[in-house]
């Protein structure tokens, strides 16, 4: 039996979940995309991607649907989520995917319109609302139990497993990290007002500190880790990848050797196959465009002195992202 998937939004993680899905997820069946974009301009963007090229499909839209190789896809152009008909669709799963309903009470309609699970592709406002991260606490999902749940944000995703190895193998006693980030649509292009007022300046000029959650966050992934990290982003002038650097200090002193072993070790469990790897070639942003894994450890930045340890790792903010979150819908859905 397919599982049935909506996705409401069809902005830059909607449309990238929704090609790794094509390409990669035959048990998910896409029910219906929801956003408020006329359908040429959606399937222009589907088709033609500044970032990860064209896809390889013909493209074609019709009132209500967007066509890729003739098979038909609805589209439908909802604001209110209560007044969608997924339970007509037999919506499985919604993807939340507009970066408008992080709340729990928000992606809650989407249940009174007929959806079993929502996955809301950001991290949820309100704290009682579960967070998975893929090779981290996915087993602690309960299906009986939860119902609406956030994936965290891509930097979540990044931190998570380098924490977790760094945690198992060390004892994190605290940390900070800091996000190298691609810039994102909720900065301006050019000089206009925004309420954080580094995010009003031009994106493709600066490189911009601003906040990040994904550090806070952590503790709702790993609780032993809840108030023990910290930390700050720096959006800067490129279109996607991102690189994150983990300072923390340890209760068991290491080398870098040491480090990187339990890094490579993680790294072939099959706990954290497709999510994390190691680097050893002298790599930079552009070289992991495209690349599923959600963390990938480079491991020539790898630095350790007693019991202080840094480490980083590359993560393309877009498609690594998108790539779990398929694959989280999947495991949702055979759980239901």
């Amino acid at each position: 039996m397919p599982i049935k998937v909506a996705i409401n939004g069809f902005g830059r993680i909607g449309r990238q979940t929704f090609r790794i899905i094509l390409e990669k997820h035959p048990l998910l069946e896409v029910v219906a995309i929801n956003d408020l974009t006329d359908n040429k301009t959606l399937a222009h963007l589907l088709k033609y991607d500044s970032v990860y090229g064209i896809l390889d499909k013909k493209v074609s839209f019709s009132e209500n649907s967007i066509l890729i190789d003739g098979k038909d896809f609805q589209v439908l152009a909802e604001k209110d989520p209560l007044k969608l008909p997924w339970k007509k669709l037999k919506a499985d799963i919604v993807l939340e995917c507009t970066g408008v309903f992080t709340d729990g009470e928000g992606a809650r309609k989407h249940l009174k319109a007929g959806a079993k699970k929502v996955i809301i592709s950001a991290p949820c406002k309100e704290k009682t609302t579960p967070g998975f991260v893929l090779g981290v606490n996915e087993d602690k999902y309960n299906s009986k139990e939860v119902d609406v749940m956030d994936m965290g944000s891509c930097t979540t995703n990044c931190l998570a497993p380098m924490a977790k190895v760094l945690n198992d193998n060390f004892k994190i006693k605290n940390g900070f990290m800091t996000t190298v980030h691609s810039y994102t649509n909720d900065q301006r292009i050019l000089d206009l007002p925004h309420k954080d007022l580094r995010r009003a300046r031009a994106a493709g000029l600066n490189l911009i500190p601003t906040s990040t959650g994904a550090a806070k966050a952590i503790g709702k992934i790993i609780p032993e880790l809840e108030g023990k990290l910290d930390g700050i982003a720096i959006r800067i002038p490129t279109p996607a990848v991102s690189v994150l650097d983990l300072i923390v200090e340890v209760e068991k002193e290491a080398t870098k050797e040491e480090v990187n072993e339990a890094f490579l070790t993680a790294a072939s469990s099959e706990n954290f196959k497709g999510i994390l790897r190691v680097e050893k070639s002298p790599l930079v942003s552009t070289d992991f465009v495209g690349d599923t894994y959600s963390a990938i450890v480079d491991f020539k930045e790898t630095m350790a002195k007693g019991n202080l340890i840094k480490a980083m790792g590359w993560y393309d903010n877009e498609w690594g992202y998108a790539s779990r979150l398929a694959e989280f819908a999947e495991f949702v859905g055979k759980k239901i």
